[in-house]
């Protein structure tokens, strides 16, 4: 691996209470500045940013080189030519996270200044609770905000909810009940479920449907993430393509079903507990 670190003597000094993990295309640099400002703007103060890249490490934008030297910024690569994924770029990064949470933040997008400790008090909060997710507001190109609505009430969200309401037939009518995009997670369950699954386009669509299929989360309910639109957008080559999906979804709905059988219903009633289920029942849900 190939990677611009700070001292180990300024590592060892501070650990950070959540790392923000970004996984960026070698010739995808341009928006990282914006994402740095966004961490900057923080209510919380106690992250560091683990930046992998897919593929060798570029010349970084003026502002990430100066954030480098504080020991708040690790930057790594594969060391070897063409692109395999933000999938594999996630999972390189993961090892070098030191925060017990792990926020994702996409190279081409930005957190809303509470996100952090909004996201992080919720886990808090419900200490059995494997994710925490907000909404995004869709960031045009024009610089305006977009706010999208999901039809979930804030609270604790019990195994299996948001797997349910993953809608993948029609083809038209594909959807996803919470945006992966913006979730923050327990490093132990990104570990335990073996981080991001290696599937095309989808990779954190398919870390949360595992996840949530077993373990509760919870849902904030206010605006955590700008997810900017623009050409060449990953996620729009995607959303044309559906078609060549249905493998991957497949996949997917075959992984939870493996889970499923294989945790049994200890397990389950475990998970339950922990969070403040009991016997299944929801117990107290509340406003996040």
């Amino acid at each position: 691996m190939h990677a611009v670190r700070p001292t180990d003597s300024s590592r060892l000094r501070w650990r950070p209470a959540i790392s923000v993990l970004t996984a960026c295309r070698t010739d995808r640099t341009a928006t990282l500045p914006a994402a740095l400002t966004s961490l900057l703007a923080q209510q919380r103060t106690d992250w560091e940013w683990v930046l992998e890249f897919d593929g060798p490490v570029p010349p970084l934008p003026a502002p990430l080189a100066d954030l480098s030297a504080t020991g708040r910024l690790t930057v790594g690569g594969s060391g070897m030519r063409g692109a395999h994924g933000p999938a594999e770029a996630r999972n390189r990064g993961l090892a070098r996270c030191r925060g017990p949470l792990v926020q994702n933040l996409d190279s081409d997008d930005e957190l809303e200044a509470g996100a952090l400790a909004l996201l992080a008090d919720a886990l808090r909060r419900h200490p059995g609770a494997a994710y925490a997710v907000g909404d995004a507001r869709d960031l045009l190109p024009d610089g305006s905000l977009v706010s999208v609505h999901l039809d979930l009430r804030p609270g604790l969200l019990a195994p299996g909810e948001v797997y349910a309401r993953w809608r993948t037939e029609p083809p038209g009518a594909y959807s996803v009940p919470l945006h992966p995009a913006g979730a923050m997670w327990r490093r132990s369950v990104l570990r335990e479920f073996g981080g991001w699954p290696a599937l095309w386009g989808m990779d954190d669509t398919a870390l949360l449907m595992a996840v949530s299929a077993l373990r509760p989360g919870v849902y904030v309910g206010a605006d955590t993430l700008r997810y900017r639109r623009h050409e060449g957008q990953f996620s729009t080559t995607v959303a044309e393509h559906r078609s060549r999906l249905r493998d991957q979804v497949a996949a997917v709905r075959q992984r939870v079903t493996a889970l499923r059988s294989g945790r049994g219903s200890d397990a389950g009633t475990e998970c339950h507990r922990a969070a403040g289920w009991g016997n299944g029942v929801v117990q107290g849900v509340g406003r996040a």
